[in-house]
Formats: structure tokens, sequence, C-alpha cells
């Protein structure tokens, strides 16, 4: 009777623990929640039913299932790959796509597997664009093989409801002779440009140390002309006021003159005198050191004037009377 209870009790808890699994089998089955930045494809015995945003949804039980597509931007970072240039050099490139579903139908219906497509179109993208250009162009024009893989590959992907935001190149490898060569034709590159860099400051320099000269000479050619324009003003200077002052003297021995001239004419003269004047005068003429001597017109009024002034002087007893002893002057 015991051993029948405990059966009864032991199949009673399997049923009700087999019971609740296929409650929470089946509310597993009913209730899905979407995360954000995700949606989810709803597909009713196989065939595409609706598209469910983020939240909880009840899903009809054994005849609906759901699958999750990421529809954020999300990065595929390619393995790298060898690719051949236009000039036949063998590189290794990697890229990274970043990509973002635009179309949850078309991504999931359109093609199996749209990451594995992307994968496979981006190596074929590389491969053409690579080979369009040389070793020079591949290393220096990343943004133009961007450009150029993007618009290769955007038209194939937009049938998968695939956009591709932007392809960034990561890496480019050359082989290991390619770079040694690289290497040396930046190293002479160096050379040349500090060897250009050297004769141009050498250039400037003697062109700077001439206008220096240049500068210096026309300085100095400017301070002997104005040196030259103020001596010559100052003796300009030293003339004129030479000039006004021989006027001025001549002006004023004029005045002079004309003032004695004036007292003689007012006052009068005695001819003693004017005879002694011109005695004085005519002896100053005869003992100038010039070569040639000339006799005033008057030398004969002179030598009577003289013979009057004499026999004044004999008479005031100045001068003593020779004619008495018998003593005779020579002629």
């Amino acid at each position: 009777m015991l051993v029948a209870s405990m059966g009864l009790v032991i199949g009673a808890v399997v049923i009700g623990f087999f019971i609740f699994a296929i409650i929470v089998i089946f509310l597993k089955s009913c209730l899905k929640v979407v995360q954000q930045g995700c949606v989810g494809v709803v597909k009713r015995f196989g065939e595409f039913r609706i598209i469910k945003q983020p939240g909880l949804h009840v899903l009809m039980p054994l005849a609906d299932r759901m699958e999750k597509v990421d529809v954020r931007e999300f990065p595929r970072t390619g393995d790298q790959q060898s690719v051949i240039t236009k000039d036949n050099v063998s590189l290794q490139v990697s890229a990274t796509i970043f990509c973002q579903v635009t179309d949850v139908k078309l991504a999931l219906f359109e093609v199996n597997d749209f990451g594995l497509a992307i994968d496979q179109m981006s190596k074929t993208a590389l491969r053409a664009v690579f080979g369009e250009l040389t070793l020079d162009e591949s290393l220096s024009e990343r943004e133009t093989i961007n450009t150029k893989m993007q618009d290769h590959m955007a038209e194939a992907t937009l049938k998968w409801g695939v956009r591709l935001n932007r392809i960034e190149i990561l890496d480019i490898t050359p082989p290991g002779n390619v770079l040694q060569a690289m290497s040396e034709q930046k190293e002479a590159e160096q050379h040349k440009r500090a060897a250009i860099l050297k004769s141009e400051g050498e250039q400037q320099a003697a062109i700077n140390s001439a206008q220096g000269r240049k500068e210096a000479n026309v300085l100095e050619a400017e301070g002997q002309k104005q040196a030259s324009i103020l001596a010559a003003e100052a003796q300009k200077q030293v003339l004129e006021l030479r000039a006004d002052g021989e006027k001025r003297a001549a002006q004023l021995r004029g005045e002079g003159e004309a003032a004695a001239l004036e007292a003689i004419d007012k006052v009068g003269i005695n001819p003693n005198t004017l005879a002694i004047m011109q005695l004085r005068a005519l002896q100053a003429v005869a003992t100038s050191p010039n070569a040639k001597v000339v006799v005033p017109y008057e030398a004969a009024g002179l030598v009577g004037a003289a013979s009057v002034l004499v026999d004044a002087m004999k008479d005031a007893g100045a001068v003593p009377d020779t004619t008495a002893t018998g003593n005779s002057t020579p002629a």
C-alpha cells in the first residue's frame, strides 16, 4: 500500500514536471524579445510574415519563427590578400568595410549570407582597383582607393539591402626588396633636398651680402653727396657774406668819403695841406713793388706845389735858406 502511494506521488511529480516543461517551452516559443538596434523577422511556416521592432512580441506557437537582424553599422575587417599593381608589383593589402543593413527582407532573402558576400566582393574590388594604379599611386592615394572601392561595390550591395558607408585601407605592405629600394630612394631624395637647400642658402647669403654692399655704397654716395651739398652751401654762404661785407664796407667807405668831401666842401682845405697829401700819394706810388709806375698827369703841378710849400716853410723858418751861403741844390 505504501509502495503504491509512493509510486503515485512520483508519477504525479513527473507528470507535473513534464507539464511545466511543456509550458516553459510553449512560452519560450511564443514570447520573443528584440533588443534595441535589432529587428525581428517573423516567418510563418518558412514564409516571410512581418518585421518586428525592438520590444516583447508574442508569436504563434509551433508556426512562427523569428530571426534577429542587427541594423546598426558594423565593420567587417578582411584578411590580408595579395594584389598586383599596374606596374607588376605584388602588395599585401587589408581593408575594413563599414556597412549597415537598410532592407532586412532583402538582406535575408536575396543573398544566402550577406556578410560573406561582402567579404568576397571586397577582395574582388581590391584586386580591380589596385590593378589600375601604380605602386607610387597605391601608396600615396588611399582616399582615391577608398572612393573607387566604394563605387565598385555600392551597386552590388544595394541589391542585398546593405549600404556601404565607407571603406578604409588598413595596411599596404610592399615586398622587402621594394621597401629597401624605396628606403634608398628616400635617402637619395633627402640628400638631394639637403644639397638644394644648402645651395639655395649660399645663394641667398650671396644675394644678401651683395645687397648689403650695394646699400652701403648707395648710402656712402648719398652721404658724400649730402656732404658736398652742405660744403657748397656753406661756401656759398661764406661768399655771400663776404660779398655782403665788401659791399657794406664799400658803402661805408663811399659814405665816409662823401661825408669827408662834404665836410671839406663846408670848411675848405689849406692848399699846403693838399699839396702834402698829393706828395705822400705820389711817394706811395713810387715806392710800390709794381713793375710799372704810372705818373699822374698832374705831376708838374705837384712839383709846383712842392716849390710853393718849400717857400712857405722858408718864410716860416722851418727850412734854412741855402742861397745865402752860396750853396745850391743840385737839380
